[in-house]
């Protein structure tokens, strides 16, 4: 038993540095002032911020919503294949993410920009030059291309557990393609989607470099205005503690619905 107990110390000691102190900090500068007494006037201030904060969870839930939309197909497709071939596939998805973040939405911009390869393209054929860049669908765009993996790797784990002669009974049954992902494949994999929901929600909601970078200063998002209250000549900590305890309740609002969302599908 005290052996055991010895074990858990370097946890305890990571999670108290690294996240019971963060928070609590977090919490202490959004409830006081520069002079370190009480006060709400910080979470007040959320109120000139609630359309930054609506166009986050919006552009969040689009992105997520792509991202799903993308990954089932692609996930049960790779579920499905030898497991030589399920490595193989699943390397190159992971491969993008062992490129710097900053590096890949770089490559995002040299694309989409007037002068960029896409619009060249279009050029070719006496199209364009489209505004592919600096507007909210650049910024949606960036979210799914760089969180995309965290969609398909949960699900591709849980639909891999997804029996053959599952699928090959319920057609015996009568099932056609349509019922056959409504009533199997769907709710067995209501754990993987959820899962996935949550791990691209939660960073495209608190994200502020594809905004930055892609969005052009016209898409900011809450991260955008999160990051300039600790950084530059508007330094405010307060308030941007304020804001991020604000998004920080409000995703774990979110995610306690998908979690419950997809703990009653999986009852199903």
């Amino acid at each position: 038993m005290k052996a055991s107990k010895f074990l858990a110390v370097p946890y305890i000691a990571w999670v108290l540095i690294f996240t019971i102190i963060p928070l609590s900090l977090v919490v202490f500068f959004a409830l006081t002032d520069s002079d370190g007494n009480f006060t709400l006037d910080n979470l007040f201030q959320m109120s000139d911020y609630m359309s930054v904060l609506f166009r986050s969870i919006v552009f969040a839930i689009i992105a997520t919503v792509i991202c799903l939309v993308i990954a089932f197909p692609a996930a049960y497709i790779i579920s499905r294949v030898s497991s030589m071939n399920q490595s193989s596939l699943i390397i190159l998805i992971m491969v993008p993410m062992w490129i710097s973040f900053l590096l890949r939405t770089y490559a995002w911009m040299t694309l989409l920009e007037p002068n960029g390869l896409i619009n060249k393209m279009f050029s070719l054929v006496g199209l364009g030059p489209f505004d592919l860049i600096n507007n909210a669908g650049a910024v949606i765009l960036g979210m799914v291309y760089n969180y995309l993996p965290f969609m398909i790797l949960p699900l591709h784990s849980v639909m891999t557990k997804i029996e053959p002669h599952t699928v090959e009974a319920a057609q015996d049954l009568g099932c056609n393609k349509i019922n056959l992902v409504r009533k199997v494949i769907l709710p067995l994999s209501m754990p993987g989607i959820s899962t996935g929901i949550v791990a691209v929600f939660v960073p495209s909601v608190s994200t502020f470099v594809i905004s930055r970078m892609l969005g052009g200063g016209t898409n900011d998002l809450i991260g955008d205005f999160i990051e300039s209250q600790f950084l530059g000549n508007s330094y405010n900590p307060h308030l941007g503690s304020a804001m991020a305890l604000v998004l920080m309740v409000i995703v774990l609002f979110m995610m306690s619905l998908f979690n419950q969302f997809g703990s009653e599908e999986g009852a199903v």
